[in-house]
């Protein structure tokens, strides 16, 4: 009876050892996060109801835009992915413009930012004459490659819904007309200076 419960105590332990240590890793790497990033999922008329849809949705897009920026930074520059990177970046944009994008890396170089995030964000329509702008205030962090906070900042974007007909439904389409990257309060420009 003793042998029987040893050997049922044994296998008991050896069974729970191989399933803890059978644990798979489903945390994705930076690379992973960002491959798929090209800005072609359309939205649905009716995600476009909410306001607080936009705001994610724009969240999630300025988001995605920081997160190539910063990975394209951190590159050569030179390589076939690095040229990927450079056009899913102007895949954001409404136009195709290089120009939209050399004020956000030139400012990323310089203060050689590793990561960016995306804090709060407040979304508005303004009405100038016939057209209505879509615009959108946030904060963005800068963070270096050991993860220390660089800077928080205060942005602008300019943004368009673009109607993309899919399969005879109305659905959306996200660019940025304009993305402001002059900050409007710096954490590190606030204050006396000496």
């Amino acid at each position: 009876m003793k042998k029987k419960n040893k050997i049922g105590v044994l296998f008991f332990a050896l069974f729970f050892t191989v399933f803890a240590c059978t644990k798979e890793n489903t945390e994705l790497s930076d690379l992973q996060k960002v491959r798929n990033n090209n800005n072609k999922k359309s939205y649905p008329v009716t995600k476009m109801d909410s306001a607080q849809a936009i705001s994610f949705i724009t969240k999630q897009k300025i988001q995605e835009l920081l997160d190539l920026s910063t990975l394209y930074t951190s590159g050569n520059r030179d390589t076939e992915i690095d040229s990927v990177i450079y056009a899913q970046m102007k895949s954001y944009f409404a136009e195709s413009d290089s120009n939209k994008l050399k004020p956000i890396l030139k400012q990323l170089d310089s203060f050689k930012v590793k990561t960016a995030k995306v804090g709060n964000i407040a979304v508005k329509k303004e009405i100038i004459g016939t057209d209505t702008l879509d615009f959108a205030n946030f904060d963005v962090e800068y963070f270096d490659s050991r993860d220390r906070l660089i800077g928080r900042f205060e942005k602008n974007a300019q943004y368009m819904l673009k109607l993309s007909p899919v399969k005879f439904k109305k659905e959306f389409k996200f660019y940025f007309v304009e993305f402001d990257v002059k900050p409007l309060k710096d954490s590190t420009s606030v204050g006396v200076t000496k």
